[in-house]
């Protein structure tokens, strides 16, 4: 980030929320770069930016969409850079409708399902690999998206068939749909939606389109203020155009930082936590459609498409073998048929609604996670845990999720009674990072080894024991048994290499070291590391636990635990951690060069082709084929890798270009569109579509929404109320809450507001006060502060509030739990909740409890007309309402 001239940090607090990362951002402030910060709460971050820029929560695209509009309205885009590597040449369907055509929706929109048949989307003269064929809404409840995550959707008839006008003047190309798309995006339009004044958005885009072209480049930061939203996705998709035209991907100080929750977010995502990825980002197979691997790998492929994603038969085939070991053969497709399958959403949320309703959900593992605090709608996280028979907590201390059934609000409610709470917890004392040996991966894809420093106390254990031993007794336990629902079970390779445990235990300890080198992969006949994915193999030869982690065993070293200080080596430290893939530190780094594979300038010169030697070289690793010469054009027909053009480089792309406009791979618009938040106190004046008409809702009565500004009787609701984080503490709380001097910094859960809406509200700064939800209540202390100042939004004052989210009911310091008064409402193409963005209303004094509270709650939702149909009508243009109502509309509690 030091290389950068510009750094825009949006959607996150970046210097309390990731404080060690932002000294990086210090010192290219120090060398010169321009900070700007555009977020709805003046903060730390704001204080040392050079420009800070109010925004309202949830209006992000309309901002990043004005940008978008003055880059093209000036002629400001880095005109060499987007015609070589984008695809801004690319012509579209006559089909394709826009959502400047049709009030706020695109072409394929289907009201009944609430999902987009993207048949239209697609590049003229080529076709689509996974045809929607009336599938669209099952790609919603598997969040299709997701599934391509590190591939880029799939497309098919790319080699050679897509029409484009390299002028970029036919209507139907990409860049000229893009103008047609943003052009109501204006200044004036974007204080209409933000409330942000025109003067301060012009600096922004000044700022922001000064630094691109051949010499100079731009930084975007974003966090979870992004991400949690009905429309994450498309924030960052915004974003990423923005930088696209700027030419600020694949350059020294430019990219888009996606900075992390927590020390291995991006670990958990790359080897998953979710319920439709295996390791590497492939798809999870899909009941009674993918019954053979042949199958399956259709789906996952195009072997008509050009980039490296057609060599998915080997990165899955060496998973199995990695799973299975010699139990996976060609003869049973390589265990393929031993994996599990999804029908649906299977995602958390719905898991939770599906504890609630009974009968299909009976246990839960919660390992790090604190759901009964940390997710939204924690009044339903608590009674869906209520309603199981049993519950594991691996944790380091003990978290409300393990104490619910005994000290939760609905205790005092009656909603819970502890000697009638069927639920069995089982607590396990968890080791800390420090009593264990393992890597983390962190917010630049880097891979970093952590050595033991101390054993673990009592009967704490690390994640890697507790999973190795239940492994083991499960598999002791099935032994013999004939059942096909224990043959997956029973054919997994637990082999691993083991050493002696914590003193005293007689259990032994599996060796991460050997776990690492399993995911790095190896050759099944000789056991030596792979070096590579390109390593990898169809044929049963190779094993490997991750295909985009190949390498980090390279030579059979451990290279996540290389620690080689920066002045012993080149600019890019490639030889402190390993970073995926290949341990390339800039990804897409091809086109830090221009068409002719020159450096874009000696400043910023990265990567470039070596004309003598044949081949491309630099100070980072190349991510393009070593050898293919940037005037290459492959034979006819050429797909793969061999099918890249010298310019393709978006190697994991279909077309080998980055997308502007997206013909596959989305679900909610080919194109980011500014949708009012799914709760919201103001109409969308760009369009008749309020909010996004494929947003996830649940409609039943244990889930309520606040009316929007275009239902009845939304003032009952006028406050827009946004979550953030601490410093001082971390996540959900369960640890930094635990520590005294931590707990002093901060003692206790706060509200902050603006004198005016103190006045308004008769709060008094440092009084009690509780902020009200649909949902629930939760009381604070006031907090009057001019740093969440009133925003004037299309002619009326808006009103915003923030809080903090760390506290529950167990620890030194204790507080009720802010994702209390959220509701679980989705991103379509993730399944991540907006919690950054609801609606409320401030009352002073300390909030009622038992029975009162239920029925200040009740006596709300009378007042403002709810039902289980507010807010899943989410198709307003369309005017249809959505089905999932009906599914559940007398299921959950009053």
């Amino acid at each position: 980030m030091v290389n950068t001239d510009c750094i825009v940090i949006m959607g996150s607090n970046m210097a309390e929320a990731h404080p060690v990362g932002f000294q990086w951002v210090m010192e290219a402030k120090s060398r010169g770069a321009r900070l700007i910060h555009i977020d709805p709460r003046f903060t730390r971050t704001s204080a040392v930016a050079d420009t800070y820029v109010p925004i309202r929560a949830g209006s992000d695209i309309a901002f990043l969409g004005g940008v978008i509009n003055y880059i093209l309205s000036n002629g400001l885009e880095f005109r060499e850079y987007v015609e070589a590597f984008t695809n801004a040449a690319f012509l579209v369907s006559e089909e394709y409708q826009d959502a400047e055509d049709l009030d706020g929706l695109f072409s394929g929109y289907d009201a009944d399902t609430g999902s987009y048949d993207r048949t239209s989307w697609q590049y003229q003269g080529a076709g689509q690999v996974d045809a929607d064929e009336g599938h669209s809404a099952e790609h919603k409840e598997t969040t299709r998206p997701l599934q391509t995550g590190a591939a880029g959707a799939p497309l098919c008839d790319t080699v050679d068939g897509i029409d484009q006008d390299p002028t970029l003047q036919h209507p139907r190309c990409v860049f000229q749909i893009l103008k047609r798309h943003f052009a109501r995006y204006t200044p004036e339009m974007v204080e209409r939606v933000c409330g942000t004044p025109p003067e301060q958005f012009r600096a922004v885009c000044e700022a922001w389109t000064a630094n691109s072209g051949r010499e100079r480049t731009g930084a975007l930061v974003y966090s979870v203020g992004w991400t949690q939203h009905s429309v994450g996705a498309q924030y960052i998709r915004a974003g990423a155009i923005i930088q696209l035209l700027l030419g600020n991907i694949g350059r020294p100080g430019g990219g888009i930082y996606a900075l992390r929750g927590h020390a291995s977010i991006q670990g958990s995502t790359d080897i998953p936590t979710l319920f439709n990825l295996l390791p590497g980002y492939l798809p999870m197979p899909y009941a009674g459609k993918d019954e053979t691997l042949e199958h399956y790998l259709c789906t996952v492929r195009s072997t008509t498409q050009k980039g490296y994603w057609t060599a998915a038969d080997t990165y899955i085939v060496s998973l199995l073998k990695e799973y299975f070991g010699d139990n996976a053969t060609a003869e049973n497709d390589w265990g393929f048929d031993l994996l599990p399958r999804i029908d649906g959403d299977h995602g958390t949320y719905r898991t939770v609604m599906d504890m609630v309703d009974g009968g299909t959900v009976f246990g839960y593992f919660l390992l790090g996670q604190n759901p009964a605090v940390g997710s939204a709608h924690g009044r339903l996280q608590r009674l869906g845990m209520a309603n199981l028979d049993w519950v594991v907590v691996r944790d380091l201390a003990m978290i409300e999720s393990a104490t619910f059934w005994k000290d939760s609000p609905e205790i005092e409610t009656g909603e819970i009674v502890p000697e009638e709470c069927r639920t069995e917890v089982f607590f396990f004392p968890a080791a800390s990072h420090v009593e264990k040996e393992g890597t983390f991966t962190q917010t630049q894809r880097m891979v970093q080894w952590r050595d033991k420093a101390v054993d673990p106390v009592g009967d704490q254990r690390s994640e890697l024991w507790f999973f190795y031993h239940l492994g083991r007794m499960v598999r002791e336990r099935l032994a013999g048994s004939t059942d096909p629902r224990d043959e997956p079970v029973l054919m997994l390779d637990w082999d691993y290499k083991t050493h002696p445990g914590v003193p005293g235990d007689s259990w032994v300890e599996p060796s991460a070291d050997d776990v690492l080198k399993r995911i790095n992969g190896y050759d099944t006949t000789t056991g030596e590391a792979v070096n590579s994915y390109l390593d990898l193999k169809a044929d049963g030869s190779t094993a490997c636990g991750c295909w985009i982690y190949s390498g980090v065993y390279a030579d059979g070293v451990n290279q996540a635990a290389r620690r080689k200080p920066h002045w012993e080596q080149g600019p890019y430290d490639s030889e402190w951690g390993w970073t995926w893939p290949g341990n390339r530190r800039v990804l897409y780094n091809r086109a830090s060069a221009d068409a002719d594979g020159k450096p874009w300038s000696e400043r910023k010169k990265l990567v470039w082709w070596d004309a003598d030697e044949g081949k491309w070289t630099g100070h980072d690793i190349p991510d393009f084929p070593p050898t293919t010469a940037p005037d290459h054009v492959p034979e006819p027909g050429t797909s793969g890798p061999e099918g890249l053009r010298g310019d393709d480089a978006f190697i994991m792309q279909a077309d080998g270009k980055a997308w502007l406009f997206a013909p596959n791979g989305v679900l909610d618009g080919p194109l980011p569109t500014h949708y009012e938040p799914h709760e919201s106190t103001v109409r969308n004046p760009l369009y008749g579509q309020q909010g996004n008409p494929t947003r996830k809702v649940y409609g039943r009565r244990d889930n309520p929404s606040n009316p929007d500004a275009s239902e009845a009787h939304s003032d009952v609701f006028p406050i827009v109320l946004t979550t953030a984080r601490l410093t001082e503490h971390h996540t959900a709380g369960a640890m930094s809450r635990q520590l005294p001097f931590l707990s002093e910094l901060q003692p206790e859960l706060f509200v902050e507001v603006s004198p005016e809406l103190a006045r308004m509200r008769g709060l008094t700064h440092l009084g009690e006060c509780h902020v009200v939800t649909s949902r629930s209540a939760v009381q604070a202390r006031v907090m009057v502060t001019d740093r969440m100042a009133p925003l004037r939004i299309d002619g009326d004052v808006v009103h915003q509030v923030w809080m903090p989210y760390h506290w529950g009911h167990n620890g030194v310091v204790t507080g009720d739990v802010v994702n209390d008064l959220f509701g679980v409402v989705g991103d379509p193409n993730v399944f991540i909740q907006e919690s950054k963005v609801a609606t409320c209303d401030v009352r002073p004094g300390p909030r009622p409890r038992g029975r009162e509270l239920t029925e200040l709650i009740a006596g709300l939702r009378e007042r403002a007309g709810i039902t289980t149909e507010t807010g899943t009508r989410i198709s307003t243009a369309a005017g249809s309402p959505h089905p999932a109502l009906t599914e559940a509309v007398e299921r959950g509690p009053s």
